[in-house]
């Protein structure tokens, strides 16, 4: 008989559900998650989604780039000082230059400028928030860490930003043990906005594999505008057994139900077994 796998996952960006309570909106978040990981993994899977969307929402509406309040500005350039942009796309109208490279940057990947602007403004807008905020920060990870302690997985999937809570939760909550921390679309290694702010901090310029969990397997589409530099997260982090690097989806280059139906993905759960 095939065991059944117990599976965390721990949601990324733009999956606030104010219109549910948070348990509903974790057990949404469940059904959707399963269904992308049956894509590509057939074996059997018990997921739990952690759901600590609403802790870090920002005040105010999301918006374009002149909505963001000057935090996630800061970490949004510094992003963008990371990123292949020739100097002549910084020119021209300097009320909108953000908009404008988000504009290049759209063109070149051939994707909907509006759609990049939302997805990078809501980044950062809640990476900001996390990052910024003690009380955020503190609370999404109190409640990603009561979920794996009720849940009990072997696996844990982080996507996006929920890789950087994890990855504090695991460090501050050394009761939790996980037998494999699967990162999807990690911005962990971003150089200036996220990777010198973790908590702990990088020691000597090197972060480490959290010493609960007995295996680290990254994975990234080598599209994300977030998982940045490529192969950053063997190179800045200690200890990360695997670090798979794919082509996930043309165009999703960055959703959670890409990575989770990829073959890397469904090779390291079946070898996990």
């Amino acid at each position: 008989m095939t065991r059944t796998m117990r599976v965390v996952g721990v949601h990324g960006v733009g999956n606030h559900r104010p219109s549910v309570t948070s348990a509903q909106a974790g057990e949404q978040l469940s059904a959707i998650w399963s269904r992308a990981l049956a894509r590509g993994f057939s074996q059997p899977v018990d997921l739990t989604v952690a759901y600590y969307a609403d802790h870090l929402q920002p005040r105010g509406r999301q918006g374009a780039d002149d909505d963001l309040p000057p935090e996630a500005r800061e970490l949004l350039e510094a992003w963008l000082e990371q990123l292949d942009v020739p100097p002549a796309v910084t020119q021209g109208n300097a009320t909108r230059p953000v908009r404008q490279i988000l504009g290049w940057i759209a063109e070149r990947r051939q994707l909907a400028p509006r759609l990049v602007e939302l997805f990078v403004t809501t980044f950062f807008r809640e990476v900001a928030r996390y990052l910024r905020s003690d009380g955020v920060r503190q609370t999404s990870r109190d409640t990603v860490a009561a979920t794996i302690r009720t849940h009990q997985p072997s696996v844990v999937l982080a996507h996006s930003l929920g890789s950087i809570v994890t990855y504090e939760t695991l460090w501050h909550h050394g009761d939790l043990e996980v037998d494999l921390l699967i990162t999807l679309g990690s911005p962990l290694a971003m150089p200036h906005a996220v990777f010198p702010r973790l908590d702990p901090a990088p020691v000597a310029g090197l972060g480490s594999r959290p010493p609960n969990v007995r295996r680290w397997v990254n994975i990234a589409d080598v599209g994300d505008l977030v998982a940045i530099p490529s192969g950053g997260i063997p190179m800045r982090f200690l200890d990360v057994a695997a670090d798979h690097t794919a082509a996930i989806h043309a165009f999703d280059f960055h959703m959670a139900a890409s990575y989770l139906a990829c073959l890397p993905l469904a090779a390291e759960l079946s070898a996990h077994r």
